[in-house]
């Protein structure tokens, strides 16, 4: 799906430049004059990133900046200004925007951050952050067990200046966690500044921690701060720190170590006062085994390690999530359904929920829109979620039919009979998903959509940890 870019500026010429040359990049574009028109038109349609210029009359661009990150939080912000407002683009930067460009702008440059996010968006996905009414702590929805450990540590450690690294599956909802441990700290009047590594080509990622001089590359037109830089006194989040390349692991443990570090083509040493928060889906041990994560690195961000689980693990927090995602796309969509029948609800309950909250937010959204009645029904979720089958490992797996009939010819009951089917039909997954991963259990698990130790438990039940 193309993205879709909302530019606000009130420079007619400069409105049709950009328009052309995102045209020509494959966005889709709407130009607007100002930052009132540009608010309604996020109102009327979501954009996936918002292009804005500093100076503009009615509403300015950063009175548009703080009014976005309060109404749409996951929207990136690029502002476009003149160099003599770099000042006011780098006080942006700690407000909330993504990134700036200079006027005139390097059509290049432009390219790549609105590229970057792009990415970002798509990696960040919708939140799930919960209005005062709703259940949760620090804003967060969910009540399960699980969630209530989460929120333990977050009162924990979140006033403290230790390094936390929060782990768990894509779309568990990283980011809000660190954003919680900001907003419970006595830094949380300061920025809280995100990088997202993965949006992040790894050739720039070195100027993009830590700045650059002027002219210490074709391109670098103004010296621009790092975003240690802009963090100092507040947080930095560096989501999915499993991306950043082995040469750059080094560079960011100096920084975390000594919090200094040198801008690129710069030879003096700037001091900063950063919390470090990072964030990852991967195993980084199994990084370390394979050489591509640097160990010293790794302990130093795990002082503090903090699992987000799948929502697998918690789905007795899926009907609260519903009923919030329910009211966003309410108001979104211009609906008033309101729920989800008890076929529906069952199903949805049942679900495993591979992309986690993301996709359960994708999936509210999608049935929504094709919803005529007042309540959603079975017949609008998704084949995936109507599905009732046993897995997807390389095929279907047929439910064992011959242990429930021998089963029954020898007169076992029908507890004994599910019993045995389902311990066949597990031993079965799970060994074609080790065939699959060559042995590895950490590999199978993520196959298997559980956690490792789940994995180990039920091979250990299944007998099949004593096999090759």
């Amino acid at each position: 799906m193309r993205k879709r870019i909302l530019v606000a500026d009130d420079e007619r010429n400069l409105r049709k430049v950009l328009g052309a040359q995102l045209r020509r990049d494959g966005y889709d574009v709407q130009l607007v004059a100002d930052g009132d028109e540009a608010l309604a038109a996020l109102a009327e349609h979501p954009a996936d990133v918002l292009i804005t210029d500093l100076r503009m009359p009615k509403m300015d661009g950063m009175d548009l900046l703080r009014r976005v990150v309060a109404k749409y939080p996951g929207l990136p912000v690029i502002i476009i200004t003149a160099h003599g407002t770099v000042d006011t683009a780098v006080e942006a930067l700690k407000t909330g925007a993504f990134d700036y460009v200079t006027k005139p702008f390097d059509r290049d440059e432009l390219r790549n951050v609105v590229e970057k996010a792009a990415r970002t968006r798509d990696l960040t996905g919708g939140g799930l952050l919960a209005s005062s009414a709703q259940p949760g702590r620090y804003r967060i929805i969910g009540q399960s067990r699980p969630m209530m450990e989460v929120y333990d540590v977050i009162e924990r450690v979140a006033d403290t200046p230790s390094t936390v690294l929060i782990t768990g599956e894509s779309g568990t909802g990283k980011e809000l966690i660190a954003r919680a441990l900001h907003d419970q700290s006595s830094r949380c009047d300061k920025p809280f500044i995100a990088v997202h590594c993965a949006a992040i080509p790894g050739e720039l990622i070195e100027s993009e921690l830590f700045g650059y001089e002027k002219g210490a590359f074709t391109g670098a037109v103004t010296s621009k701060p790092g975003r240690f830089e802009l963090a100092d006194g507040g947080t930095l989040f560096l989501d999915e720190i499993g991306e950043i390349p082995l040469n750059m692991q080094v560079k960011l443990l100096r920084a975390i170590q000594e919090q200094s570090f040198e801008r690129v083509g710069g030879v003096r040493t700037l001091a900063v006062n950063v919390r470090l928060v990072a964030a990852t889906n991967r195993d980084l041990k199994e990084e370390i085994a394979k050489g591509t994560f640097r160990e010293d690195l790794y302990y130093r961000l795990n002082v503090v390690q903090l699992h987000l689980p799948p929502l697998r693990e918690r789905a007795s927090d899926v009907p609260l999530l519903l009923s919030h995602f329910l009211d966003r796309f309410n108001a979104k969509l211009k609906r008033s359904i309101e729920g989800f029948d008890e076929e529906a609800m069952r199903l949805l309950m049942a679900y495993p929920w591979p992309g986690n909250i993301r996709e359960l937010e994708n999936v509210v959204e999608r049935c929504m829109l094709f919803c005529d009645g007042g309540q959603v029904g079975a017949a609008h979720l998704p084949p995936e979620v109507r599905g009732n089958r046993a897995a997807t490992l390389g095929g279907e797996v047929a439910v064992p039919m011959e242990v429930a009939v021998r089963s029954a010819e020898e007169g076992a009951g029908l507890k004994d009979v599910v019993k045995e089917a389902t311990a066949k039909l597990e031993r079965e997954l799970i060994v074609r998903a080790l065939a699959q991963t060559e042995g590895n259990v950490t590999h199978a698990a993520r196959l298997l959509k559980i956690s490792r130790k789940s994995l180990q438990t039920k091979m250990k039940e299944l007998g099949l940890r004593d096999e090759d």
